[in-house]
């Protein structure tokens, strides 16, 4: 594996390391779509910076470049809070406008520059180890890595310093005022640290692969836990397994490496979203399924306890009266003799005792509605579920 390999694995790793700090705080907040208007409203703040120092290696893009994004939320906000339009439409009128603003100043006003919007958009990993920063002759690295480096280490310096505040913040604003601290400062100082990192990030990844990385590995984290640090270290963890993968699966097919990146972050959240234990969609289906069964033998053994009729308590009755398929019929009375609340003699089901105790509860539940019996009753008769 050559030098340049390492290094564009190692600029994207801690690209996606940068990107999933404060996407995990976007995703949690429900601010996932504020990140693709940030990536591209910050492009007349590029442009206003080009335009005063003539450097596009200039921090003062990077400067002005966030304070653009920030703009844009501020924006976004002051058209919601009008409550004439959602959030997500005041995203979609913000945006657009900003962007466009900046297009039109490169083609009216830096036709003649190096200013290329494609590249913005998709950027090139494969070229960031050509771009290199030099000092008195000694070659200190690519460039994309030293700038991404130094905004990975600013933005955990400033999560360390200000965890609770972001934590609390992010869950509870009214908890945080009450405390003594300011959620909007907050806020917008996370906005400020996904501007600079999405600034940082453009010439190695691009603007579109910036998006993925900060949205896709959060969302997939968000399913498997709800523990915080748990969620920023998987995010990391998906971004960076992402990001190395996705290199040597563009290596492989001679694709772009951007693109692949985006892919395989792609099938990480599918898999993450249909095998997830808990919140997945194979476990959701499973759960509802469950559930159902659950209704039917509720509904079965309380018809037993208002009959006594042997017809009315035959096996055969769940098909011939109640209309259940075959499957389904077995089905629920393995669950009401998994759980003892009845017994079969001679294809006859009878109530036990626990199944007389809980139609009682059952019935007393009905008639009161009172939430606390319901759950005991899961508690005490349900026992199948985890």
């Amino acid at each position: 594996m050559s030098s340049a390999q390492i290094e564009i694995q190692l600029i994207a790793s801690l690209v996606a390391i940068a990107c999933a700090i404060p996407g995990t705080f976007l995703v949690l907040r429900k601010m996932a779509m504020i990140s693709d208007a940030i990536s591209h409203s910050i492009l007349p703040g590029l442009v206003i910076g080009f335009f005063i120092t003539q450097d596009l290696n200039s921090p003062l893009l990077i400067l002005l470049a966030a304070a653009t994004g920030v703009l844009t939320v501020v924006m976004v906000e002051k058209i919601q809070q009008t409550k004439l339009v959602k959030e997500d439409t005041a995203i979609g009128l913000v945006f657009p406008a900003l962007f466009s603003i900046g297009v039109i100043m490169i083609a009216k006003y830096a036709n003649d520059v190096h200013l290329d919007i494609d590249a913005v958009l998709l950027g090139e990993l494969a070229f960031t180890p050509f771009d290199r920063i030099y000092y008195n002759d000694i070659d200190l690295g690519p460039k994309s890595l030293l700038v991404i480096g130094i905004i990975l280490v600013v933005t955990l310096s400033l999560l360390f310093a200000f965890y609770k505040e972001l934590k609390i913040s992010t869950f509870d604003a009214g908890i945080a005022t009450s405390l003594g601290f300011s959620p909007a400062i907050i806020h917008y100082g996370l906005m400020s640290v996904a501007s600079v990192t999405t600034v940082g990030a453009f010439d190695a990844v691009g603007a579109i692969l910036v998006v993925a990385l900060m949205i896709a590995p959060a969302a997939a984290a968000y399913l498997l836990t709800t523990n915080l640090v748990k969620m920023i270290l998987l995010a990391c963890f998906f971004g960076v397994f992402s990001a190395i993968a996705g290199y040597w699966a563009a290596n492989f097919l001679d694709a772009s490496i951007a693109g692949s990146i985006a892919t395989m972050l792609g099938i990480v959240f599918l898999m993450v979203y249909l095998f997830a234990p808990s919140k997945g969609l194979i476990a959701v289906l499973y759960r509802e399924k469950q559930q159902r069964i659950e209704v039917s033998l509720i509904t079965f053994i309380l018809h037993l306890k208002n009959h006594t009729e042997t017809a009315e308590r035959h096996v055969n009755h769940l098909n011939e009266h109640i209309n259940w398929q075959k499957v389904r019929s077995k089905t629920v009375l393995n669950l009401g003799l998994k759980n003892n609340l009845i017994t079969i003699n001679n294809d006859v089901v009878s109530l036990t005792e626990k199944g007389n105790e809980f139609t009682a509860k059952a019935i007393d539940y009905i008639i009161t509605n009172e939430d606390a019996l319901i759950e005991d009753m899961k508690d005490d008769f349900f026992l199948f579920r985890g």
